[in-house]
């Protein structure tokens, strides 16, 4: 009974970096936290304990990390978490003083490491966790959105990618587990569901469950709620395309398709020891926009890649002015721990910085031209965001943000009709109010 008191006078402040995967994490260590007595505090200052879930998936996300915890008082319990300590724990040695540290998907472990810590000791887990934790409901029931991680690891080899290190090799979690998980969400009041992993293409390759098969069965559980599907990579796509397409098509799926090409560049594309090729890549951008009207694609580009010369950097350009991408995420590379050593010929930062900067003046106006056929389109969106000055941001069938610049409750689904395109969003109104 004492230890008990004592635990629920023990404040604990929790920040995570990164991925949604991350932020479930952070969620599983919550939950064991508040289940063993814990108080979780907004406030770092009165914490007894500070966890910092880390992100190091590139370097200058690894130096902002590595600053911010320099800063952190030495009188503070800081516990470090996420993937940081997986990938880089030797800086993390000799730069930081932390009080515990643990590496990716640390669950209720962190119960032992705050223990180990209240003995005295600098308590550690930087193995990668094999065993998944349960998928119970979210710890704060009438939270708008769920983050529900339906698998841990990846089957990839990328050249340039350290989370495998970090996160290991794929394990997924039942479909009947993920449903009942969503269910429970739903029937807690959750509009939106987020499923992440490393790469929700490779779902089930471990245990003979599909992806198409989990997203056909939570459409089908009763609610009014939305699903983002997260990253998927084109060689896993392309083994269940059609049933892939069929299940897209289900109204409660967001019409966002993430398919990370890194590469416009056949050659590269080897180099990074990617799976596909350039042509599987164009195929499957056809094949959904052909199939489901008004999808949104999102991809993802590596500039800078050792051995990209002129020609191949151009062959990204073009990639892109063909396929014309409504979302693109753009990276310098930058070697990484954990990652095979690399003898060609290394592509210098000022050129880098150069073609980054090619890169998102194209993608502007791609992206500006996409927005602009949404002009004059009515449907319903779900509001998610408080955005600036009073105003609200949904999400339309695609995924596309609307800024509504009117006060309305989150959560609310709103019927509206598109009057303007920015570069990155779109401006509607409510009919009724225009």
């Amino acid at each position: 009974m004492k230890r008990e008191k004592q635990n629920l006078a023990e404040r604990v402040f929790i920040r995570s970096f990164g991925c949604p995967s991350n932020l479930a994490d952070a969620r599983f260590m919550e939950r064991a936290l508040v289940e063993a007595g814990y108080q979780i505090s907004q406030n770092p200052s009165s914490a007894d304990f500070l966890i910092y879930n880390t992100c190091a998936v590139k370097t200058p996300t690894e130096n902002r990390m590595i600053d911010l915890l320099k800063r952190i008082p030495d009188s503070k319990n800081l516990v470090i978490t996420g993937c940081l300590p997986k990938i880089n724990l030797k800086r993390l040695k000799r730069e930081v003083n932390f009080s515990g540290i643990s590496g990716p998907s640390t669950g209720s472990e962190i119960l032992h490491i705050l223990s180990g810590i209240k003995k005295g000791s600098k308590t550690s887990r930087i193995t990668v966790q094999q065993d998944l934790e349960p998928l119970l409901p979210n710890p704060k029931p009438g939270q708008l959105i769920s983050v529900v991680p339906i698998s841990y690891g990846c089957l990839g080899d990328c050249s340039y990618c350290c989370v495998k290190a970090a996160r290991g090799t794929l394990r997924s979690y039942p479909i009947k587990e993920i449903v009942t998980r969503v269910a429970r969400d739903v029937e807690n009041g959750t509009k939106e569901i987020w499923l992440t992993g490393q790469d929700l293409g490779c779902y089930g390759f471990d245990n003979r469950e599909t992806l198409p098969d989990l997203l056909t069965r939570i459409s089908e559980i009763d609610g009014r709620f939305k699903v983002r599907v997260g990253m998927i990579n084109p060689q896993h796509i392309l083994k269940v395309q059609n049933e892939l397409v069929d299940a897209f098509n289900n109204s409660k799926i967001f019409k966002f398709l993430h398919v990370p090409v890194q590469s416009g560049d056949d050659r590269i594309l080897e180099y990074m020891n990617r799976s596909y090729s350039t042509d599987d890549f164009k195929q499957i951008v056809s094949t959904f926009r052909e199939k489901i009207e008004r999808i949104t694609i999102a991809t993802d580009v590596i500039c800078g890649f050792p051995g990209e010369d002129e020609k191949a950097f151009e062959n990204t350009l073009q990639l892109l002015r063909e396929v014309e991408p409504d979302v693109l995420n753009i990276s310098r590379f930058f070697p990484r721990p954990e990652t095979p050593r690399i003898d060609r010929r290394e592509v210098p930062a000022s050129e880098k910085k150069k073609r980054s900067r090619l890169l998102t003046n194209l993608f502007r106006g791609i992206s500006l031209t996409r927005n602009r056929k949404w002009i004059g389109w009515q449907g319903e969106i779900l509001l998610d965001e408080i955005g600036p000055n009073g105003s609200c941001i949904g999400r339309n069938t695609a995924y596309r943000p609307v800024v509504i610049r009117e006060k309305r409750n989150l959560g609310e689904f709103l019927n509206i009709r598109i009057y303007d395109a920015k570069t990155f969003h779109l401006l509607g109104e409510h009919p009724k109010l225009a």
